[in-house]
């Protein structure tokens, strides 16, 4: 961690929440800006997410003095604003290894934490969890709060409208914070993110009822009278111009906006808001990248970052390999695509930028559709515009697809429509972990019928399976690994595949690795270099899931005794599982020794996707080794 010993003076002595009760206001702002130094001298050296965390620092604060942390439950939603917190649960001394292997989560994690009460990486689960959490207490007999903080763009998804609809019936008490810098990543989107910004400002509101009472309470007799109508009115004014309507109707008390970096203000609030027993919202605003001028001004950017030179905000230059990522290849693709049909379009789920769809979006705004948090509505949309002849095409991330599943099975296989499913981050990511790694689509997607799966070596494959898709009757999916590929060249005009026919990369007497997607190079590598140690090994690169290039499996299953099949994806019911099930019903396993690597059945925390693949053994030393000593038996 860089040495900010000299700027750390309360910061260094904070080991518990317990220590920051401890402290007056004018400490607190004092240690707030030592937690913003210390938060952007770490991230701008390993990356992570800096504009999330910096924005919410003084309602952290405000949130660790008015509550007892240390029998209090207290929920972040998503977690990668949580850097603050971790900071002053006991961790700052470990802080230099944030979401390296080995180290400290990017997210709030109950093993990591007695104070992380609830794991999360994910958007939109705090309330339903607080709830849980305070029907506990209440069956219990304990006497804890139970506090939840969820952002805006968090709030547009439906989990969130679940939980507030549930907490409201059932009356429970617990605070609900939200915090509204009127953006998730990218900006929010939908009806609700407009009427969350539709607020009528404080001084405006106290003026107004300032003169209207005054003026009504000097009519003689009946002035007083008067003056507390409308007062009453003037507060059903409020609550209908701003929030507190929609808040209101699921029974919780809502207090708000409030300025969520005058952390006075939030702390008088909030021990205010501990007296009511039933369920209340506090709206709190704040601003991404607070206290930082480079991530103020572009949170987007900062919101999860590489490594940056501090004073400036410009990323640090690295001798890497140039080449454009897969986002970026599939994003001008499919602008490519579209320039030549008019019924494609593009749909996205709060993330135009993190899945390459921005360019679309600037090209055809007309056929682009953010439709914010919203992974399962986004399915059924599309389903529903498949149905009008169009050809929707779903950026989602693996892990965030995770949450569409009964639509991807009811809404588009089981009508057998024109949907396609293009699923970034496929495999492992690496820093942010267990919650964001893409290793089970190949597994939850490879048994549903009418599906077409597949997964491109490289950039000009992952063209070639976009034109296919499109050309396709019928629902396809496409998983792309994070990051870059080999530097193939990439068509304006790809060329579709045939689908369900796989592609010999090399031949060989020894054995054959059977292999996609991001482990087709690897395994060529593997193979060459296992060539200098006498053994000739075949590498067939199966393009498909579904449906597998059946035919010519076989025939590889009958010239080779020796078989690796290699996957970045669960193990458990994956593209190895597709393959064995395929080689047994054929009966050509008897006589042959069969290796499976993938994921196993464990969840694989953070770190480098090098140093992630090596750990599983599905690198190219994984490849190696499993084959000579398959060979060597």
């Amino acid at each position: 961690m860089p040495n900010t010993s000299t700027k750390t003076k309360i910061l260094s002595h904070i080991r518990k929440p317990a220590d920051v009760r401890e402290l007056n206001v004018e400490q607190l702002d004092v240690l707030a800006q030592e937690l913003r130094d210390t938060i952007i001298g770490q991230v701008s050296a390993h990356g992570g997410h800096l504009a999330p965390s910096l924005g919410v620092v003084e309602l952290t604060l405000a949130l660790f003095k008015a509550f007892d942390l240390e029998k209090d439950k207290l929920v972040w939603d998503v977690g990668h604003q949580a850097y603050a917190h971790k900071l002053l649960t006991g961790r700052v001394d470990q802080f230099e290894t944030l979401r390296q292997k080995g180290g400290l989560s990017g997210f709030p994690r109950m093993a990591e934490s007695q104070y992380d009460h609830f794991g999360v990486g994910h958007s939109s689960t705090s309330i339903s969890a607080a709830l849980g959490m305070a029907m506990a207490r209440d069956l219990k007999g304990d006497d804890n709060e139970v506090i939840a903080v969820i952002g805006d763009g968090s709030l547009t998804a439906g989990l969130a409208f679940e939980g507030l609809n549930q907490a409201g019936d059932l009356g429970r008490k617990m605070v609900v914070v939200l915090n509204d810098n009127e953006m998730s990543i990218s900006k929010n989107v939908g009806a609700l993110s407009q009427f969350l910004s539709r607020k009528m400002t404080t001084p405006f509101l106290q003026r107004l009822k300032a003169d209207v009472e005054g003026l009504l309470a000097g009519i003689p007799k009946i002035g007083d009278d008067l003056a507390v109508y409308a007062k009453r009115y003037g507060d059903s004014v409020k609550s209908f111009f701003t929030p507190g309507i929609l808040f209101e109707a699921f029974h919780f008390t809502y207090v708000g906006p409030i300025d969520g970096h005058n952390t006075s203000q939030m702390i008088k609030v909030f021990e205010e808001i501990k007296k009511l027993d039933k369920p209340a919202l506090v709206h709190v605003m704040t601003k991404k990248g607070k206290g930082y001028k480079p991530a103020e001004s572009d949170p987007t950017h900062f919101h999860g970052v590489g490594e940056f030179i501090p004073e400036t905000g410009l990323a640090r230059k690295f001798s890497g390999t140039g080449l454009p990522s897969y986002t970026a290849i599939f994003g001008s693709t499919l602008c490519n695509l579209a320039e030549r049909d008019e019924t494609i379009m593009a749909i996205t789920a709060a993330m135009p930028e993190g899945t390459g769809t921005e360019c679309f979006r600037k090209n055809f705004p007309e056929r682009f559709v953010d439709v914010g948090i919203c992974e399962q509505h986004a399915i059924t949309f599309a389903a529903g515009l498949a149905t009008q002849g169009f050809k929707p095409a779903v950026a989602i991330y693996s892990t965030f697809m995770q949450r569409a599943y009964d639509q991807i099975i009811h809404d588009v296989c089981l009508q057998n429509l024109n949907v396609n499913l293009f699923l970034d981050r496929g495999g492992l990511v690496g820093e942010d972990g267990a919650t964001h790694h893409g290793i089970f689509d190949l597994s939850y997607l490879r048994h549903i019928p009418n599906l077409v799966l597949m997964a491109p070596k490289d950039e000009a494959e992952l063209a070639r399976m976009m034109a296919t898709a499109f050309a396709h009757d019928g629902p396809c999916a496409m998983r792309y690994p994070r990051g870059t590929g080999v530097g193939a060249k990439v068509s304006n005009t790809p060329r579709k595949l045939a689908i369900g026919k796989g592609e010999l990369m090399r031949d060989g007497k020894d054995g054959v690795i059977i292999t996609l997607g991001s482990r087709v190079y690897p395994a060529v590598e593997a193979a060459m270099e296992l060539e200098k140690s006498g053994l000739d090994v075949a590498v067939f690169n199966t393009r498909f899931v579904k449906p597998l290039p059946r035919a010519q499996l076989l025939k590889l299953a009958s010239k080779f005794d020796k078989i690796l099949l290699v996957e970045e994806n669960a193990l458990a019911g994956g593209f190895g599982s597709a393959v064995l099930e395929l080689f047994n019903e054929a009966d050509v396993l008897q006589g042959k020794s069969v290796k499976l690597l993938g994921i196993p059945d464990k969840f694989i925390e953070h770190g480098t996707q090098t140093e992630l693949r090596h750990l599983v053994g599905i690198d190219k030393s994984g490849m190696k080794k499993a084959l000579k000593k398959m060979c060597k038996g």
